[in-house]
């Protein structure tokens, strides 16, 4: 019974494994991400991001939704890079 039993973990581990690799891949072709997403994406930390703004990160705000397109998140980090 314990070889059963740990298959079942496996499964779940590789269940998990697989939902986590989807779920990044699916970030990686959005246009628009939320504040929390654009950090994830960049990876840093939300008060990192908050960094970057004051850097010229340009962040579109529409009646208090904050998106921030991958393009310009691309174009702020190939500019400050050296």
């Amino acid at each position: 019974m314990e070889f059963v039993n740990e298959n079942i973990n496996l499964k779940e581990i590789v269940e998990m494994m697989l939902y986590e690799v989807l779920k990044e891949n699916q970030l990686s072709h959005k246009e628009w991400y939320s504040l929390k997403e654009a950090a994830k994406y960049l990876g840093v930390s939300i008060n990192t991001l908050a960094k970057f703004r004051e850097k010229g990160l340009k962040v579109c705000e529409i009646e208090g939704v904050k998106r921030v397109s991958k393009s310009e998140m691309d174009r702020f980090m190939n500019e400050n890079s050296f």
